[in-house]
């Protein structure tokens, strides 16, 4: 006989979502605090620009970008010479 019992499915409106209120800051001098530094220039920083400060693979670079939106950082995406800019909308 089977013991285990099955959990009942969280219900989508008992889910506790806590509300981004500010952008979580960085630690001076890592890897992301100089993606931010990048992203708060004037002109933004491209893809190239993000992995020749960091480092990092590219994929490594876009997923630091997906994880600086989901801390509350807004991203815009704009264009320069065909090639794609990255920068942090000011008030964000």
């Amino acid at each position: 006989m089977n013991t285990k019992t099955k959990s009942k499915p969280k219900d989508a409106t008992t889910a506790k979502v806590s509300p981004i209120a500010m952008p979580s800051a960085s630690r001076p001098g890592s890897k992301i605090g100089k993606v931010i530094s990048l992203l708060e220039r004037k002109d933004g920083a491209t893809l190239d620009e993000l992995v020749t400060a960091t480092g990092w693979q590219v994929h490594t670079a876009r997923a630091a970008l997906t994880g600086l939106k989901k801390r509350g950082y807004i991203i815009e995406r704009s264009a320069r010479n065909d090639v794609s800019v990255y920068a942090i909308k000011a008030g964000s």
